[in-house]
């Protein structure tokens, strides 16, 4: 779609050279002919006034009109009274190549049972809009400047006094650095870890091993898988992995959902502080639990040998970028300078905004609220899947929009997810959250943060036979 100009002239990259002996005129038609053919100019596109072109380009007035009218003679351009000159709807412009793998747009799904995205229908669209035009109507001109790379003082102060209130972690702003998502403060820290001296970093299993391997492999490390169980990582496992480093999520372990116990989390600090480690804590989705009082931050209990990074990702929207690094002291100078090296600090007209957000306490009425919605989802889950799945297991729901299934052990996850989307309801496998290192039961993931109480119920409805212990594997008879 050709951008539209509210009454300007558009700027249009053109040079004429007096010393070539080609006409001024030629020169110009020729330059504006090969950008329509080449579709540098696409149909519709608005050209500059002959009066604004022949003053950038130190020519008359008439000779640029001249130039209009005999492109427009020639099909290329079309120009009536009291409007802008255009390039012509049928010009001829060369077709855009093709694709080598045409994109074709995906079936529309029943249900989406994704996991790790939140209500993006619930995003606080005018509270946003409020935060932002506060922020910029109090923002001082000198915030405008290069700022500190660890972010905006500011929404420092807000999120240390958030995060010491609500996650009872030992927040100091001055140990804050400011990111774009959990992705760049994961990998901000595993390289200012290697710089350190840290050669291997481990990771829970199931977990994100896609996202830790590739990390921990621009950060120069090797990444090592560690199990999961009942009461969250295996920490005798971790000491005999050689690791000086290792991520989890304590407080609603991904994606099992299980709380580290807290003998495993003391136990994992001795090992921090035994073995010269870090603990890289994933808070992810901490602030959405139901059937208990909320888990506190790890990084609470040992500041100096925990990095824990925080998110709006599952809050707010994935779209906003806007994470947090509390950074043990040893570190937070190193994980300040990779990140003013990596793109000079977070953009700070949005960082102002999140502040006034958290400060205004919109920001706490909207979890309020998202947490009565995800709660109805999750009763509409259970009661989806007790109805036409009665004897399936489901774990992981005491926080969070995502729960496990468990499948018959007879069960074939990935047929079933296959089976599931010729339905035109998508389903998610665990095998994808593990390292395939072991054999492990099929179970599934079912996200229903992005999913309406009825698509639930229905899409649980179209899939329910394929999920009981005594269902076929599909396409058998």
């Amino acid at each position: 779609m050709p951008v539209q100009w509210a009454g300007l002239s558009p700027e249009l990259l053109l040079s004429v050279d007096r010393d070539s002996g080609e006409q001024l005129r030629a020169q110009l038609e020729r330059q504006v002919r090969d950008a329509v053919r080449s579709g540098r100019l696409g149909a519709g596109e608005r050209l500059p006034s002959s009066r604004e072109l022949a003053r950038e380009l130190g020519l008359s007035r008439g000779l640029v009109q001249d130039c209009y009218a005999q492109l427009q003679a020639e099909g290329y351009l079309v120009t009536r009274v009291g409007s802008a000159t255009r390039v012509a709807a049928g010009a001829h412009v060369p077709p855009a190549p093709a694709l080598a793998s045409p994109h074709r747009a995906a079936p529309r799904l029943i249900a989406d049972f994704r996991h790790g995205v939140p209500d993006l229908g619930s995003f606080p669209l005018a509270d946003w809009l409020w935060a932002i035009r506060e922020a910029g109507r109090a923002m001082p001109t000198s915030d405008l400047d290069y700022g500190d790379p660890r972010g905006s003082q500011a929404l420092r102060e807000v999120v240390a006094g958030y995060l010491r209130r609500v996650r009872a972690a030992a927040a100091d702003p001055e140990r804050i650095v400011v990111c774009s998502g959990y992705a760049q403060g994961l990998g901000l820290t595993l390289r200012s870890l290697a710089r350190a001296g840290v050669r291997v970093v481990a990771y829970e299993d199931p977990g994100g091993p896609a996202t830790a391997s590739a990390a921990a492999e621009a950060a120069g490390l090797t990444a090592v898988p560690v199990p999961v169980d009942e009461d969250g990582v295996d920490v005798r496992a971790l000491d005999a992995s050689g690791a000086r480093a290792v991520i989890v999520t304590p407080a609603h372990q991904w994606p099992t959902g299980v709380v580290l116990a807290p003998a495993r989390r003391l136990a994992l600090i001795e090992w921090a502080t035994r073995r010269d480690a870090y603990v890289i804590e994933d808070d992810y989705d901490a602030e959405f639990r139901y059937d208990r009082e909320p888990v506190g931050a790890l990084q609470g209990l040992a500041a100096d040998r925990v990095v824990s990074i925080g998110t709006v990702s599952k809050s707010l929207a994935p779209a906003l970028r806007i994470g947090w690094l509390l950074c043990p002291p040893a570190l937070t100078a190193p994980v300040t300078e990779a990140k003013r090296l990596t793109d000079r600090g977070s953009p700070t007209l949005d960082q102002l905004a999140l502040a006034k957000l958290i400060e205004s306490g919109r920001y706490d009425r909207h979890l309020r609220r998202m947490r009565t919605v995800y709660a109805v989802r999750r009763t509409a889950l259970v009661d989806a899947l007790a109805t036409h799945a009665p004897d399936i297991r489901l774990t992981g729901l005491a926080a969070g929009f995502h729960a496990v299934l468990h499948l018959a052990t007879t069960a074939d996850e990935r047929s079933v997810v296959a089976a599931a989307r010729e339905r035109s309801v998508g389903l998610y496998g665990m095998s994808a959250c593990r390292s395939g290192h072991a054999t492990a039961p099929p179970q599934l993931v079912l996200g229903f943060g992005d999913v309406g109480e009825r698509a639930i119920a229905e899409g649980v409805a179209a899939v329910g036979d394929l999920l009981t212990p005594d269902a076929r594997p599909p396409g058998r008879s």
